[in-house]
């Protein structure tokens, strides 16, 4: 019996399985938690709420002046014509919304800035 558990508990520690792998590392040119305005299109739900703040995808902050702004936003009134960087839809309701964006009033907190434009040939990414 001892002998069983002696053997049991070799096996269990496994001195001949291999190294585990080593897990993916992302490439260090882009900082973690970055994100990329240019990558948001489609159907957006602005959220308020400080509540649920951890709940959507990014922070955003309206910039009043449109030199500052990190992406210039057209707001269509078509889900169908809202298909490139900068053209957004806004759903009335979080649930039908491609991205969840938390609008702050500070602008430090904010991953990026934004600024409506009347204008569609004016919207898009500013290139930096």
């Amino acid at each position: 019996m001892l002998a069983s558990l002696l053997l049991s508990g070799f096996l269990a520690l496994n001195p001949f399985r291999p190294a585990p792998p080593v897990p993916f590392v992302a490439s260090a040119a882009v900082p973690l938690g970055s994100i990329d305005p240019c990558l948001i299109y489609g159907s957006i739900y602005l959220e308020t709420d400080p509540y649920r703040r951890s709940y959507c995808f990014a922070t955003v902050y309206l910039e009043p002046e449109e030199a500052f702004a990190d992406l210039l936003v057209y707001q269509e009134d078509n889900k169908l014509f809202a298909d490139k960087a900068g053209f957004w839809y806004q759903t009335p309701t979080r649930d039908f919304a491609d991205y969840v964006l938390f609008v702050t009033d500070k602008r430090a907190l904010a991953d990026f800035y934004i600024h409506y434009t009347k204008s569609r040939s004016f919207a898009g990414c500013r290139k930096q």
